[in-house]
């Protein structure tokens, strides 16, 4: 169960899902001899960051954060985790931006994988977010 939750309504699942913009691939750290890609896409608003690692053009990590809550993905153990980011915490002197923590939740947020869901439906058109979308229908 979620320690808090995020409410929004329709239009604001759409705002937020039209604000994310893919970063430049030279940002990231890139695996010519593994063959992972890593691909970020950065909302508008702080605190809003959707990750998608591939090989051979599959999803094998995926991780979604928005106002200090989590929800990640990972080939190694499929299933889907929620979690609490360090990003809200006030008064954090160790918090640097770059060095998100995610604590896990002991039980799965289902009000937030279902948020997720709903802003990753509007980019449906995409390729990346179209691959996500079946984790959906599996875990």
């Amino acid at each position: 169960m979620s320690k808090y939750s995020i409410v929004l309504d329709e239009n604001e699942i759409t705002l937020l899902a039209a604000s994310l913009r893919e970063i430049q691939q030279n940002i990231l750290k890139q695996d010519p001899q593994t063959g992972k890609t890593r691909i970020w896409f950065q909302g508008e608003e702080a605190y809003f960051d959707v990750f998608f690692e591939l090989q051979d053009h599959e999803i094998t990590w995926f991780q979604f954060t928005l106002r200090g809550k989590s929800l990640s993905w990972d080939s190694k153990n499929p299933g889907w985790q929620t979690g609490t980011t360090n990003e809200l915490k006030v008064g954090d002197v160790s918090f640097y931006a770059a060095s998100k923590t995610i604590e896990n939740d002991i039980e799965i947020d289902w009000e937030f994988v279902n948020l997720v869901k709903s802003i990753i439906q509007t980019r449906d058109k995409e390729e990346i977010f179209q691959k996500v979308l079946l984790l959906f229908n599996y875990y």
